[in-house]
């Protein structure tokens, strides 16, 4: 956490140089600001801010350092079980295509998306339930 921190001071630092030699250089250049440019690089800069700010102070209360910040952490200390995956499970590929389906459907005509409803259900359904049934049952 303390490399994403100083990096991110780092890049504020570069948002905030940036923004201002684009600002003269638009002043030089057309004789006015050029304000989308301006604006867009320096809330890059403001945003930097904020994420560094707020993970300088997560790492002050953390009380201790990350496994990632120590020298002789292991591979397996920084490792947690986030939670459990199927890997032979094929419900999530009927809901990506039913979500396709309705995104595709916002593009082309609402009533597409109607025809996604049911592949969107039946693939929230089953991936939820496929653990209930059948060989893996529990």
């Amino acid at each position: 956490m303390k490399t994403n921190i100083i990096l991110l001071w780092i890049l504020t630092a570069y948002f905030f140089t940036l923004a201002a030699v684009y600002t003269v250089w638009s002043i030089i250049d057309k004789g006015q600001v050029e304000w989308a440019g301006t604006l867009a690089i320096g809330l890059s800069g403001a945003l930097t801010v904020f994420i560094g700010f707020y993970l300088q102070v997560q790492l002050k209360n953390q009380g201790g350092l990350l496994p990632e910040d120590r020298l002789d952490a292991e591979i397996d200390d920084g490792d947690p079980e986030i939670g459990f995956y199927s890997p032979w499970s094929w419900w999530p590929i009927v809901l990506a295509a039913g979500a396709a389906v309705a995104f595709m459907g916002l593009a082309v005509g609402y009533w597409v998306s109607l025809y996604a409803v049911p592949f969107v259900l039946i693939g929230i359904v089953g991936w939820t339930y496929e653990y209930y049934r059948g060989y893996f049952a529990r």
